[in-house]
């Protein structure tokens, strides 16, 4: 049993003080008390906020080692998101296993070290260049495994189903034959993935990803959800207009209305982006029960649009956030990110703050919630039963000087320069340390060997 005491803790009550708790041997909050004293081997958090640790609900953990690379314009003059992506098809040719292996675990140090606790990996490169499959089809997911062994972070895993290269089942080609499979396939390499899961800590798990509409026919869907529809389903909806364009041709109707018409949506599904949504679709959406997965940042860099956060949110919306392309892993940012894209459309302030709640702490609420529902994951609270995802945040600092309860907690997500996290456990494990992962130093040290060779390929 390991006992931790703080001043300051954000319970699903509210604020707090005094809180002593203990985590048992599964990672799970054990006990908790409020106005208590702290006992003689406790780790007393002195000068922190104790606060949940969010779950990071999408995540390409390979395009970590993209960012940065993708800020030029085209020749065109006209760059997109489909231009992005054949940059992105581009820097395929060269990964390998290690490689894969090397940016995952950077990256999930770095998502841990931002304040998540946990993260839902939407992978989807099986395969060699030109398709050819590994000696293990699930080479590359057992790599994304062998990262989380690495950096500890809890991990749901969802490998892609990504059978065509649009609505009308034309063939894939090129970088996209990496990403292919067919249902057999996909059934080997979600078992191998799986059994390569025991090796984790009881808080990891999985689900499935069908890439898209463009990408899965409906018959594909149908046998996906009905083989595995009882985890996390994870699907790419509404991110871009040309794809709405396409489904609205092919089958009369937007991508939300056709999936919500077709199928069963329920609180197991995650709808990715969904950024572009009717007014019908928000409400349908919201009382289905399925989570929207927003990343603001990726969304921003990439044009996608502005999702509608107020008016989903009004209709009691569940919402979590990811971090998509991992172009800056910052969970500060995406929640800003969000919050000023309202405010940029509706030129308002304050746009998603609850009335008895601050902006900063409407959005970290939601997260929490939105997150660990998306994941599977028991968190999203300090509650007892629940994992120990864990964050706090260093009082001391300049930014929060005199500042306490909803007030810190916008002050941290609006004004700070994001480095305040002192410390992040994921089901217990104390990951983060006065800022800083406990593999920092090796992990950067392999990212930093694989990227150096990537880089001098493109």
């Amino acid at each position: 049993m390991t006992w931790i005491f703080s001043e300051v803790a954000l319970l699903p009550d509210g604020w707090a003080k005094n809180v002593r708790l203990s985590i048992d041997t599964q990672g799970r909050i054990d006990s908790l008390d409020m106005d208590a004293e702290p006992g003689p081997r406790d780790l007393v958090l002195k000068d922190r906020i104790l606060l949940p640790a969010p779950a990071n609900l999408h995540s390409h953990g390979f395009q970590r080692a993209l960012a940065g690379l993708t800020e030029t314009r085209g020749g065109t003059g006209q760059d997109s998101f489909w231009t992005w992506r054949r940059l992105m098809y581009a820097f395929l040719e060269h990964l390998t296993p290690d490689h894969t292996q090397a940016i995952n675990a950077f990256a999930q140090m770095e998502m841990l070290e931002a304040g998540y606790a946990s993260v839902a990996e939407f992978h989807y490169v099986h395969h060699q260049g030109g398709g050819i499959p590994y000696d293990d089809p699930a080479e590359n997911s057992l790599r994304v495994v062998a990262a989380a062994s690495d950096t500890g972070i809890g991990l749901t895993l969802l490998p892609v189903y990504y059978a065509q290269g649009g609505v009308d089942g034309r063939a894939l080609e090129g970088g996209q034959l990496r990403f292919k499979c067919g249902l057999d396939q996909y059934a080997e390499i979600w078992g191998n993935a799986q059994k390569g899961l025991r090796a984790l800590p009881g808080d990891c798990f999985i689900g499935i990803a069908p890439h898209s509409l463009r990408a899965v026919s409906k018959a594909d869907l149908e046998k996906l959800t009905r083989t595995h529809g009882s985890g996390p389903i994870h699907i790419h909806i509404a991110e871009q207009l040309a794809e709405i364009e396409e489904i609205e041709q092919a089958h009369g109707q937007r991508p939300v209305d056709w999936l919500l018409n077709n199928f069963s949506i329920d609180g197991n599904w995650c709808l990715v982006h969904a950024t572009h949504l009717s007014e019908s679709e928000k409400e349908r959406l919201a009382r289905s029960g399925a989570v929207t997965g927003l990343c603001p940042v990726t969304e921003a860099n990439l044009g996608d649009g502005i999702f509608d956060a107020a008016g989903f949110m009004a209709r009691s919306g569940r919402m979590g956030i990811g971090t998509d392309s991992n172009v800056a892993i910052s969970l500060v940012h995406e929640l800003r990110t969000l919050e000023y894209s309202q405010r940029l459309h509706h030129k308002k302030r304050a746009v998603l703050c609850a009335p008895d709640a601050s902006t900063g702490r409407t959005l970290f609420d939601a997260a929490c919630a939105g997150g660990a529902q998306a994941n599977g994951r028991d968190s999203g609270a300090l509650k007892v039963g629940l994992y120990a995802d864990m964050m706090s945040l260093d009082a001391g600092s300049l930014d929060l000087t005199d500042l306490s309860g909803d007030t810190a907690l916008d002050s941290w997500i609006f004004s700070s320069r994001d480095r305040l996290i002192a410390d992040v456990w994921a089901a217990g494990r104390h990951l983060v340390k006065e800022g800083r992962h406990i593999r920092r130093e090796r992990i950067a040290r392999d990212y930093r060997q694989a990227i150096t060779y990537l880089r001098k390929l493109l």
